[in-house]
């Protein structure tokens, strides 16, 4: 997986690339934002087997919404509270996930399959996801301080572009895993957001 998602490890790099706008470099670093998205987007796909596709747009384009308007947001922000964030953002994220996640395992034990509605079709648990897959991206923001305005908002599209993408795949493999493995599954879509919700965790702290 890719592993340039902590503020510490892009500070140096996001400069140079909203600077210089390489396609390329950019794509990159969609990717490797997008990826906590990706997994996340399984997560749901196994919590929901029969979601329509209109539905997998809406949440996928929740996710990408806010992984590309919370670069722009620290931008505008600039970096004069970025330290105080930074001592928090990773705590939110873990407590939210290990939260939906702790939620769906225990709902995955003890309730029988089909006597309740989803929670991704949840307007609540959607915003959640995005805030906690995405809240780390305000904070990258502060590092695009100095950068030109219209580079901002050019990469904010692209990295919300490959999020989008990756959050319909991650959907798409969520429903045919779930669908093989039965009922149950929603425990193992908890797994992944705890899971996730470690990963970021112990990125900042290291």
């Amino acid at each position: 997986m890719v592993t340039i998602r902590t503020p510490e490890k892009f500070s140096g790099v996001l400069f140079y690339i909203f600077a210089s706008m390489d396609i390329f470099t950019v794509l990159v670093l969609a990717v490797g934002l997008s990826m906590d998205s990706f997994a996340v987007s399984i997560s749901c796909g196994l919590a929901e087997q029969k979601v329509s596709f209109q539905h997998a747009v809406k949440i996928a384009l929740a996710f990408a919404t806010f992984q590309g308007i919370l670069p722009v947001l620290g931008w505008f922000m600039g970096t004069g509270i970025k330290v105080y964030v930074e001592k928090i953002d990773h705590w939110i994220a873990f407590i939210l996930l290990a939260y939906l996640g702790g939620k769906m395992i225990y709902e995955g034990f003890t309730m029988p399959a089909g006597k309740k509605e989803s929670d991704i079709y949840s307007f609540r648990h959607i915003m959640i996801l995005s805030i906690a897959t995405s809240i780390d991206a305000l904070v990258v923001g502060f590092s695009y301080a100095l950068a030109e305005t219209e580079k901002i908002f050019s990469g904010a599209v692209i990295i919300g572009g490959v999020t989008f993408f990756f959050s319909m795949l991650g959907i798409r493999i969520g429903k045919d895993v779930g669908g093989r493995f039965g009922s149950k599954v929603e425990i193992l879509g908890g797994m992944i957001l705890i899971g996730i919700g470690i990963k970021i965790l112990l990125e900042h702290l290291q």
